[in-house]
């Protein structure tokens, strides 16, 4: 288990250094390659960072579902730690999604905030999660905390398709629907190459926070076990 941790460690080191570059170049590409977008100007450039972050909170939540599950499957405690460990993060990239989108929409929209369908779908999708954390505050048994969450952490992924085709399913909204051929990316081919730099940039940047999450849940159960141990 040491060496396996000792390697953890490690990979994430490396995959820190990564992320590091990956955000230097990605910002070079922003400013210095992609062009200057002709309607909305330098404020879109916000959208190279808002849109893989927002796909990345997907992910969070997507790893929170398939590990509740796995925890109502099988009852054990490794599954609810990853499921933590993916709200957690998914919380955290849900807040710099509406943060980023807040910035963006000022100059474009004129306001920092309105109940545009997506962004409102977004908020709640922020308060179940935080919901989620509050729930396993309030609950001392691991067991029945685990299986509190798990019960939340499925239910409560419902709003994340919701968040996505809102744009669709609600006319009315500040969020275009954006219809385009198949295999056509809707934007310049330099645009295009940035944006999946940059999706690439925060899919790394994901994974550190991640498996750092991940790792501080491990460590704090065993801490918890020792406590109980020497308690006893």
């Amino acid at each position: 288990m040491n060496f396996i941790r000792r390697n953890i460690a490690v990979v994430t080191g490396a995959l820190t250094v990564l992320a590091a570059v990956m955000m230097t170049i990605s910002i070079y590409l922003i400013f210095f390659y992609a062009p200057v977008e002709k309607v909305m100007g330098l404020p879109q450039k916000i959208f190279y960072f808002h849109a893989p972050i927002a796909i990345m909170c997907y992910v969070g939540f997507f790893i929170t579902f398939v590990s509740s599950i796995g925890y109502l499957w099988t009852s054990s405690l490794h599954w609810d730690r990853f499921a933590v460990s993916g709200a957690h993060t998914g919380l955290l990239f849900i807040a710099l999604t509406l943060i980023t989108g807040m910035l963006w929409g000022k100059p474009i929209w004129g306001a920092y905030w309105t109940w545009d369908p997506r962004l409102t779908t977004s908020f709640i999708m922020w308060l179940i999660y935080a919901g989620y954390m509050v729930l396993r505050s309030q609950v001392d048994d691991e067991y029945i905390r685990a299986k509190y969450s798990a019960v939340m952490g499925v239910i409560g992924f419902a709003d994340v398709p919701l968040v996505h085709y809102s744009v669709k399913l609600w006319s009315r909204g500040l969020h275009p629907v954006i219809e385009r051929a198949p295999g056509d990316p809707g934007m310049d081919p330099a645009m295009f190459s940035t944006f999946k730099v940059c999706v690439i940039t925060i899919f790394i940047l994901f994974v550190v926070v991640f498996i750092q999450r991940v790792r501080y849940e491990f460590i704090k159960c065993d801490i918890e076990h020792l406590k109980a141990v020497d308690g006893q």
